[in-house]
């Protein structure tokens, strides 16, 4: 059994904030998918289907953001599981609007939903994160996370959410890469690369760039350099 966590806050108030888009990818998964009408259960919203041939739980933690490992580790103890079998999705401000990062383990990046999952389920579960892009400055930050998606936002919002929903058993596979490939092509972004290593000069070796750096300089014999260089030094060698 897997869960699949979304992040966010309860209450129409939130519904549309960029913070909540993990509640907006359950939604979208449980649209998509056959699951079980949304109940109250470990302080959460819970649903139970199956993908990939696996059962899944998903979850909707109604504690509030900053509490969310409350329900996430209640679900996970009850179940008997353990991080591994955890997935959580959640807004990313690091990451430009629509791209999206998986991985196991990590930092909270300054995330309280994550950091509360961190205290109570520990570190090592998967987390997708959805880039919502940063507003420039750590002054807007909380207006923009708790800010509406605007409507210019859904030209990457749905297409990432749906195809996220339709290649949900993918993340419950673990075809991590496969899975943001997808998701990049529907948001009409290419997945980045890896970044090459720095290009040595043609020609040189590591080891002759070094011996050629640690070379001394060869200073002047004759001619006014000379001569000046001579008082400078005080004639020394001679």
């Amino acid at each position: 059994m897997q869960i699949i966590a979304g992040l966010g806050n309860p209450g129409a108030k939130y519904a549309g904030n960029r913070h909540n888009i993990g509640f907006m990818a359950l939604d979208a998964i449980h649209r998509k998918n056959p699951f079980s009408p949304w109940s109250k259960k470990f302080k959460a919203e819970i649903s139970e289907g199956e993908l990939a041939g696996e059962k899944v739980l998903l979850v909707k933690p109604q504690t509030f953001m900053n509490l969310s490992g409350e329900s996430v580790g209640e679900a996970m103890r009850f179940h008997k599981l353990a991080p591994k079998d955890i997935v959580a999705i959640y807004d990313e401000l690091d990451l430009a609007p629509g791209k999206a990062r998986i991985k196991v383990g990590g930092g909270h990046g300054g995330h309280n939903g994550i950091k509360s999952i961190d205290a109570h389920c520990g570190k090592d579960y998967r987390r997708l994160r959805l880039g919502i892009g940063h507003p420039g400055v750590k002054e807007l930050v909380t207006h923009h996370v708790l800010g509406d998606f605007a409507k210019a936002d859904h030209g990457w919002l749905d297409p990432l959410l749906d195809e996220l929903a339709l290649n949900a058993d993918m993340l419950v596979r673990g075809e991590d890469s496969q899975l943001m490939n997808k998701l990049a092509l529907a948001t009409g972004s290419k997945p980045e690369a890896e970044k090459a290593p720095a290009q040595k000069p043609a020609g040189q070796s590591h080891i002759r760039q070094a011996r050629n750096h640690a070379q001394p300089k060869i200073l002047p014999t004759t001619g006014p350099m000379a001569e000046m260089l001579k008082k400078l030094l005080g004639n020394k060698g001679e």
